[in-house]
């Protein structure tokens, strides 16, 4: 069984959703990273999305457009992104990694080594944005072959006949965007998010997280009522803008913010 699907089959034993912070791998530099993934885990992260700079985040709002260019000043590659995954596997041999990301680098370093490289660092899943699964087949099954999970984006929008495709291509878990519009967007209609996970769960069986739109503990709790897992990205990455020159203080103050959603989740799960 992989790490994704053990860790949504204890979390569902538990009666528990799995809370998923968002990084930018290399941001503010990479010495920050894999300290930051351990403290992301210790103060209640259940998996981490490590994302890959790239020049042209297109999906992203500001805060996270931000990140990818602090990194790339950095020089922070697709290598460099798997060489931290393998740094946090040296202490941390259970905790799912994804990365999640654009296709270009992926391209440049062709689909096999990709894939290849991404296991050996102990990668457990890809969410590539701007690859849809109809145009994804050679990579799909050079993931497959390597036992990395694709994992793909639903939306708002999304038709009945989208979401099968997607979830019949999908593997690990499916990631539904709450709200249209980049991430960081501002408003969010829990009801409405509730509306599309009842349908999505009529198409699959694989676990729905939620993302986009969440900035605090009373929004991941409202998702975490329903969702299978709550993915927060632009709340952690504008708190590391803020520490950029402190890069000291980041942990400490993201690990203390993931606190206080795991707390909401856990109270709401429990009730």
């Amino acid at each position: 069984m992989s790490r994704i699907n053990a860790t949504f089959e204890r979390l569902k034993d538990q009666g528990r959703t799995a809370l998923v912070p968002f990084v930018t791998a290399g941001d503010p530099n990479q010495d920050v990273t894999v300290p930051l993934m351990h403290a992301m885990v210790e103060a209640g992260a259940d998996i981490i999305e490590l994302g890959v700079p790239f020049s042209d985040p297109m999906a992203d709002g500001p805060v996270i457009q931000r990140a990818s260019e602090r990194a790339l000043e950095r020089h922070v590659s697709l290598g460099d992104c798997l060489d931290m995954v393998r740094q946090f596997r040296e202490r941390n041999a259970d905790t799912p990694v994804v990365l999640m990301g654009y296709l270009n680098p992926i391209e440049i370093m062709g689909y096999a080594s990709f894939a290849e490289r991404a296991q050996a660092a102990g990668a457990d899943g890809v969410l590539i944005v701007d690859l849809p699964p109809e145009e994804g087949e050679v990579l799909l099954a050079k993931l497959r072959e390597h036992e990395i999970d694709p994992i793909y984006l639903l939306a708002p929008t999304s038709t009945a006949e989208r979401i099968r495709t997607i979830c019949d291509s999908a593997s690990g878990f499916v990631y539904y965007v709450s709200l249209k519009g980049v991430t960081g967007a501002a408003t969010l209609d829990v009801g409405a998010v509730q509306e599309k996970l009842e349908m999505i769960r009529g198409q699959t069986g694989l676990p729905l997280g939620v993302g986009f739109g969440i900035k605090d503990a009373e929004t991941a709790a409202a998702m975490a009522e329903f969702a299978d897992a709550v993915v927060v990205g632009s709340a952690i990455v504008g708190r590391i803008e803020n520490l950029q020159d402190q890069p000291e203080a980041i942990a400490a103050e993201v690990a203390g913010f993931l606190r206080g959603l795991r707390q909401a989740m856990d109270q709401v799960n429990t009730a």
